[in-house]
């Protein structure tokens, strides 16, 4: 039974109630609670609202299991307020909405540290609310001791002024005054997975993110969002460290946004590259602190500055931004600069410090407001519920009034409220069963408010996925998480496929080249079955060789603004989830009317080039074509031709285990291309490094499934030299089609761009190979490569700490991005800076990228331009029927002057109205939808990798593994998986059980384990862990007992997983004692096992694997 505390007020008799749920004890407790808040209700009389979010209490839905938590909110300040007094903190604001229902809402302690130990950050916050709750003269005990029982707190509604707990927005038009005159900032927000408190905003033209910390700074801006903000005087601007200094407690990820690894394409079920070295966002499992592996406290987000509060006001009630700063500039030169030169001016004035800035408004929301997944903590209002029907003063209230808490899988994202009279109709019938249950179901949500007054935001529930344990449920989720339409597709869009079966046209026959009786072939995964692109090759004389590279023209079958072209413009890209694809056509057209399938006459996009031995392009041809693929070759097919493991005189090989070769050619024809194309390939990939390129790639992730399509093993699988082979000719495809599309059209053609790495982030790096003895060059890309091939030599015998530094070297690199070259004033701003080529595009992938069609039409257009203006020139004798086979245009050579002639730009014109090749205004939303697209196909891909590797992990329930120590620090180190390549996090501050000694100087740590209690503790007693979250204790005698009897864990395919080099054969390591001294890289026994799920997120749990005979 609860205690009711009731809240006079003299304007209104209407009461809300707000009910905490914790775990019940005896009633002897509950009676002795009862009493202690007698005592602290005459405190409550005098507090109209205070409410407190954390994630860790009995009555929440948060996993016990999680060694790693996420950073807490830190309560603001209030806003627009006379005093001190309690009312005037209107922290947790219940919604507008409210109506004398119940609130289901977690209890904090006033005096708790966040999870990453950051008290600096809300010390004078929670100072306000201590000192006032203590203004009573209630003991402290009674106060802090936890609740030992459900309490009911009515409060009157609307007695008091609704308090601001964020200041307001800036109005739209006032932030486009600002942001013309350069006063404000538009930055790109990003939130630190493991500290919601600290945000990162990427300004464009700036290196260095600008810090965000504490939610009042962050001012209800959301992950994902377009915001306006306001920079800091360098005064509050914290210290930053790099990769040379070690992690604390608060080491950041906030730049994980820009964190980047050179990663395969392993879309399309066919784990081809993009080809252009992409670099992307790295999964949730695989973090890097923000400032490499090492960060102090003054480089944390969510610390202060020894100088004082990020969030600190001006005596006149104003807070302080660049503009107020007494700047080391002339007077004149500084006033007259805008808000982004002060920044960089600024940073470069102090290249040791952090910006800092908060949020005046959102300019753009995130479309991750709409795709919110969680779960629901139901269990207070059931709980409530039933206290109401046995009473009956209570039994008058609507069932359906109240809110329900709802706790985001993403960490990201704050706790949100959701009205129970707004839940769905299958959600309310459950309620109302009393079935809690509910919280073990993951749901759909999207934020629907968030207002000044609210502390956390209001939201709506929109439908449920299943249990959190379920697979199914999960890969929802993700879909729904990253707005990935999965869809059918509609009457409307089928129907502007052709009828099959279907022939080639006749005035297709007669216009393209005919390339049937060419020796052509696919090589691809095993299982493709969306077949983009082709290969051939002839040998000319004097070890020239003609070269073809063939892609399914696809644009002749998704016409411009049909239904079939709009629907794969919002898809935009294929996803594949490992075992399925959501294919972005319809799998009529994917795998069949458009694919390269062997034996069957299809249309293509062909690109010839003429190279010599030393793999200099001679000459080249583009157009369109009609071909027939004689085989379709897998990778591994390939890869035994170049291993002349093919035996050509067994005939029998060719019918059994490889595929039906078609039309007149023998195996010898395709070996014999085979054979030249990788040396042609060598030779191509040698220039390109030589010219600057650069290359970060590291093993990845295969999983190995069981007939029923769950993961039962996994292995590290690298690159071979079959797939070197088709990514050098696709990469000079790409390259081709990128400089013909930019010659014609130079203000609408759609390109790739790579920038320049962060330098600052890569001046990291340098320092922190030369203090492990590892000499780095970064003046150029050409270096950087250079550089770390070296390295692998050095550390031939260490590969795993290689795999560490082409992690760590990839963290600078940026995203690359399609762009419309119409918006590049500078050619210089098209680079690629991975591939060291002025001009990139994507060409060969348009059965699965909208980009490649766009580029298909553009293309199309200039080849039909080339032919109008070169016919109107014969037509007109000022050539001859031999110049006409020089291609103005698309050949090698290239004339400025005559492209830019009136006859020129006329047929471009013509070609480009035909073709429909769009403007440049439309081509940059094309390029920001597409970049859109691409990124969530790769955090889905991330998430689903985790989700496998969760699903593999539960199985076997614990895996015992050895890991590398990236960073290390007083209170936490991360370290590095190598067998599953992931990384992981281990705290090891504020355990019972466990003395920590840093040495500061050598940065070691020493653990140690204690036979006594703790009697001091920095932090409330519900944070202080125990040793067992920390690490999985085991006393030898009993190994030794197990071991004896332990065979081999590989679930039912135990047999084919001892082919593998996989997680199977890692399970049994010995453990380390104590007292256990860990340095920076050095290697440690782990103990890694699966958590979430039904009661919580996904996630995999490492701790310390140790022996010590006092278990």
């Amino acid at each position: 039974m609860g205690v009711l505390i009731v809240e006079s007020s003299r304007v209104s008799t209407h009461t809300e109630e707000i009910f905490v749920e914790n775990d019940l004890k005896d009633n002897k407790k509950k009676k002795r609670r009862s009493r202690k808040s007698k005592q602290t209700s005459s405190v409550c009389s005098s507090v109209s609202e205070v409410c407190m979010d954390a994630s860790s209490l009995p009555g929440d839905n948060t996993s016990s299991h999680h060694v790693v938590p996420n950073g807490h909110h830190q309560l603001p300040k209030v806003f627009n307020t006379p005093s001190c007094h309690v009312t005037s903190n209107g922290h947790h604001q219940l919604p507008k909405e409210y109506d004398a229902g119940l609130i289901s809402m977690p209890l904090m302690h006033a005096k708790e540290q966040t999870v990453d130990g950051n008290v600096q950050n809300q010390h004078s916050v929670l100072h306000e609310i201590k000192e006032v709750i203590f203004s009573k003269s209630v003991p402290e005990s009674a106060v802090n001791e936890d609740p030992l029982g459900p309490v009911l707190i009515a409060r009157p509604v609307d007695c008091y002024p609704r308090r601001k707990c964020y200041p307001p927005h800036w109005s739209a038009e006032a932030v486009n005054k600002a942001l013309e005159k350069g006063e404000l900032l538009r930055a790109l927000f990003h939130v630190n997975a493991h500290n919601r408190l600290e945000a990162y905003c990427k300004v464009d033209g700036v290196q260095t993110d600008v810090l965000i910390s504490g939610v009042v700074a962050q001012n209800r801006a959301i992950e994902g969002d377009i915001v306006a903000i306001v920079i800091d005087p360098p005064s509050l601007w914290p210290r930053m460290k790099g990769l040379n200094e070690t992690v604390n407690n608060s080491a950041s990820h906030a730049n994980s946004h820009e964190a980047s690894t050179h990663v395969q394409d392993c879309s399309r079920g066919k784990s081809k590259l993009d080809l252009d070295c992409e670099y992307v966002l790295p999964s949730d499992n695989m973090v890097f602190p923000e400032n490499g592996a090492h960060q102090n406290d003054e480089s944390s987000c969510g610390a202060m500055s020894d100088n004082g509060c990020v969030n600190r006001v001006l005596d006149n009630g104003c807070q302080p931004s660049i503009s107020d700063y007494a700047s080391p500039f002339s007077a004149d030169a500084y006033d007259s600069m805008s808000s982004l030169e002060k920044l960089c001016a600024l940073i470069s004035l102090y290249p040791s410090k952090r910006p800092t800035g908060r949020v005046v408004a959102v300019v753009e929301r995130s479309p991750r407001r709409d795709n919110v997944v969680g779960f629901l903590s139901v269990k207070q209002w059931i709980y409530s519920r039933e206290s109401k029907k046995n009473n009956p003063r209570k039994n008058k209230h609507q069932s359906d009034h109240g809110y329900i808490l709802l706790t985001p899988t993403d960490p990201k994202f704050t706790k949100m409220m959701v009205p129970v009279r707004k839940l769905p109709g299958s959600i309310k019938k459950r309620l109302e069963a009393g079935d809690s249950t509910i919280e073990s179901d993951l749901v759909a949500a999207r934020i629907a408010d968030w207002a000044e007054e609210c502390y956390i935001p209001d939201a709506r529930v929109i439908h449920i996925f299943g249990r959190g344990s379920d697979v199914e449920a999960q890969l929802a989720a993700i879909l729904f998480e990253n707005a990935i339409d999965a869809s059918e597709f509609s009457p409307e869009v089928l129907s502007c496929l052709p009828p099959i079966p279907w022939e080639i046209p006749q005035e297709e026959l007669q216009s393209r080249r005919d390339l049937r009786n060419l020796c052509i072939f696919t090589i691809d995964p095993a299982s493709a079955s969306d077949l983009d692109d082709a290969l051939s090759v002839e040998r000319l004389s004097d070890g020239v060789f003609r070269v073809g590279v063939h892609i399914a023209d696809v644009s002749f079958f998704v016409l411009p603004d049909t239904a079939l072209d709009i629907d794969a413009q919002i898809r935009s890209t294929s996803v594949y989830l490992l075992r399925s694809k959501l294919p972005m056509l319809p799998s009529a057209l994917s795998d069949n009317l458009a694919s390269l399938n062997p034996g069957e006459d299809r249309l293509a996009f062909s690109v010839f080039w003429d190279i010599n031995s030393a793999g200099e392009v001679l000459d080249r041809w583009i157009g369109r074509t009609i071909i027939r693929s004689c085989s379709k070759l897998s990778y591994e097919h390939a890869q035994e031709i170049i291993d002349e493991a093919f035996d050509l005189q067994d005939s029998s090989q060719s019918i059994e285990h490889w595929p039906k070769l078609y039309g007149h050619f023998e195996w010898c024809d395709v070996v014999k291309s085979v054979k030249s194309l990788h040396e042609i390939a060598k030779n191509l990939r040698g220039n390109r490094f030589k010219d600057g390129a650069l290359s970060l790639e590291s093993p990845k992730v295969v999983f190995l499934f069981d007939e029923e399509g769950m993961p039962y093993d996994s292995v590290l699988s690298g690159r071979r030299d079959s797939n070197f082979l088709v990514e050098e000719f696709m990469l000079l495809a790409n390259r081709t089609a990128a400089e013909v599309i930019t010659r014609a059209y130079p203000s609408c053609a759609l390109l790739r761009r790579h920038p320049e790495p962060n330098v600052r982030k890569l001046r990291d790096f340098e320092t922190f190979c030369n203090k492990h003895g590892l000499k780095m060059d970064i003046s150029s890309s050409s270096h950087l490569h250079h550089s770390l091939e070296h390295v692998r030599g050095e550390l031939k015998n260490d590969s795993v700490l290689f795999d560490i530094l082409m992690s760590y070297a990839a963290r600078p690199m940026q995203l690359a991005s399609y762009f419309c070259s119409g918006d590049m004033k500078d050619i210089s701003d098209c680079s690629h800076y991975a591939l060291a080529v002025p001009l990139y595009t994507h060409f060969t992938s348009p059965l699965r990228r909208y980009p490649d069609i766009v580029v298909h039409r553009t293309l199309a257009a200039a080849i039909e331009a080339e032919d109008i203006y070169l016919k109107g020139k014969r037509k007109l004798g000022k050539i001859t029927e031999q110049e006409t086979l020089t291609r103005c245009f698309t050949g090698m050579c290239f004339d400025k002057v005559e492209i830019e002639s009136i006859e020129a730009q006329e047929a471009l014109s013509t070609a480009a109205s035909k073709h429909r090749v769009p403007g440049a205004e439309t081509l940059a939303d094309v390029a920001a939808h597409c970049n859109e697209k691409k990124l969530a196909t790769r955090h889905v891909k991330d998430a689903t990798d985790k989700l496998y590797m969760w699903v593999l992990l539960k199985k076997k329930e614990i895996l015992y593994s050895e890991a590398r120590v990236l960073g290390l620090g007083p209170k936490f180190m991360s370290i590095y998986i190598p067998k599953l390549a992931i990384e992981r996090r281990i705290y090891y501050d504020e355990v019972e059980g466990l003395t920590v000694e840093w040495l500061d100087t050598t940065s070691t740590l020493v653990l140690s384990q204690s036979t006594h209690k703790r009697t001091s503790r920095r932090s409330s007693p519900g944070k202080c862990r125990t040793l067992e979250e920390v690490a999985l204790i085991v006393n030898p005698a009993d190994l030794e007992l197990e071991m004896s009897f332990s065979g081999h864990i590989g679930g039912e395919n135990g047999e084919e997983s001892q082919r593998c080099v996989g997680i199977s054969e890692i399970m049994n390591k010995d453990p380390a004692f104590f007292p256990l001294t860990v340095h920076l890289l050095s290697t440690i026994p782990i103990a890694l096992h699966a958590v979430g799920g039904d009661d919580g997120p996904l996630d995999i749990v490492a701790r310390l694997y140790v022996g010590s005979y006092l278990h």
